[in-house]
């Protein structure tokens, strides 16, 4: 059955598609040329797996960090403060995505992906010998993001060239080890090693994990189309023309500004409604090991049933359980219990996201869009973190006035892909 989607690109003059109607399909973009499987697929998607496994996992791992260095280095310093290392360290990694991007579509993974696990192993040694904030700001907050970012594109792009029919469920299988890493790995890595062979140490040793495993994706991922496109501008306005990439980015926009607010500061919440700190790094670990199931599950029903089709209520429940969910949530129990249900939620947007973006999109942009949508959520990455903080710091200790924000945001977010997926079929039946 001919899917819903194509269908509707191509009776809206507003698609980049249908803006080249005269351009016949090359091999790359014919849908029956997508293999589907095959050894270098799934190779692909192993690499993709490792390499997201110790790059992105990073980022959601920062609470961990953010608690020690309040608590130690940085001690003398506010949360808000503390808390631009991780909201710097995720606008550099976004803001990169547009040239990393170009470049992959341009040249291909194996380049990129070298020299992005030796800039994320050098940040990361450089972070082992920081001691003052600007060290982290630099170190952590911009040499690993430089070095995620590189590895981060490059391998969810690679897979989408090999997928078409499976492609949500592949990039949900690569997207959950940056779950298994950074919500439930290390965390737990973190807590137990900060203590016993110290921080330095401790941090050196996750870097020469990195070093391992980068190199064996750099052997591993492939991409299924040519080098080409050297001499293409580096930004096409055109991609703007497309009015439900257009509505994709804005809501990805309102959603990434509240997204990580818990990933920051669930922690520190724990302790202070009581839980030991001990207990309190294991709630983060709970709450990246249901982001592990959101990204598995939800990518696996998107391919039956359509990616906006799942992503507009995974959304849009993110928000409302931030809301409802945690406003209400004082003791272990409920804690747990929220960290869980937001974790599978807030997991299957970020294991989405690219596989929304890439349908709406030619299989020779898929690197360029996906990096130019990460490009400009970077700035409502960026201010997320510290905006809570401040409001955190502002309101006496309170955590009720980020929390409304943060779920509102997503919330609207989510109406926004909603509206995106309307404009490409009015049929709440479509496969979509």
């Amino acid at each position: 059955m001919k899917e819903s989607v194509v269908g509707a690109l191509s009776n809206s003059s507003a698609t980049v598609v249908n803006e080249c109607p005269s351009r016949p399909l090359s091999i790359a973009e014919d849908d029956s040329s997508f293999p589907d499987g095959g050894a270098a697929a799934w190779l692909t998607v192993f690499g993709a797996f490792l390499a997201l496994f110790c790059s992105f996992g990073l980022l959601n791992s920062f609470g961990s960090f953010q608690t020690w260095y309040a608590e130690h280095q940085l001690s003398h310093l506010p949360p808000s403060t503390i808390a631009w290392i991780g909201s710097l360290q995720l606008w550099v990694f976004f803001f990169s995505g547009a040239f990393v991007g170009r470049l992959f579509d341009a040249y291909g993974p194996p380049v990129i992906l070298l020299l992005g696990s030796l800039m994320l192993v050098f940040g990361t040694m450089m972070t082992s010998i920081s001691t003052q904030y600007y060290q982290y700001i630099l170190a952590q907050g911009v040499l690993v993001a430089i070095g995620i970012g590189t590895v981060f594109y490059p391998s969810l792009a690679a897979i989408s060239t090999h997928f078409k029919r499976r492609r949500s469920t592949a990039l949900g299988i690569a997207i959950s080890g940056s779950g298994f890493e950074g919500g439930v790995v290390y965390p737990i890595f973190y807590r137990q090693l900060f203590d016993r062979i110290g921080f330095a140490w401790t941090v050196r040793v996750s870097g020469f994990i990195t070093l391992v495993l980068c190199g064996v994706s750099v052997a591993t991922i492939t991409s299924r189309l040519p080098k080409s496109h050297a001499d293409a501008p580096w930004f096409h306005t055109k991609v703007f023309r497309d009015a439900p990439f257009r509505l994709v980015v804005i809501g990805s926009i309102l959603i990434s500004f509240g997204l990580f607010i818990p990933f920051f500061y669930i922690v520190d919440y724990s302790m202070d409604d009581g839980i030991s700190p001990q207990t309190a790094f294991y709630v983060l670990s709970v709450m990246n090991a249901g982001g592990i199931l959101g990204r598995l599950a939800p990518a696996c029903i998107a391919d039956a049933l359509g990616q906006f089709n799942i992503i507009v209520p995974c959304a849009f429940l993110a928000g409302l359980s931030m809301l409802v969910f945690w406003t209400f949530a004082h003791g272990l129990v409920a804690i747990m219990l929220f960290a869980v249900l937001y974790g599978f939620f807030s997991g299957a947007f970020n294991a989405l996201v690219v596989p929304c973006v890439v349908r709406i999109s030619e299989v020779r942009e898929y690197g360029t869009r996906i990096g130019v949508l990460y490009s400009i959520i970077s700035f409502p990455a960026l201010c997320g973190g510290p905006v809570a903080g401040a409001m955190l710091k502002a309101e006496g200790g309170s955590y009720l006035g980020m929390i409304m924000l943060g779920g509102t945001t997503i919330l609207v977010g989510s109406l926004f892909f909603l509206w995106a997926r309307l404009a490409l079929a009015r049929g709440l039946c479509d496969r979509v």
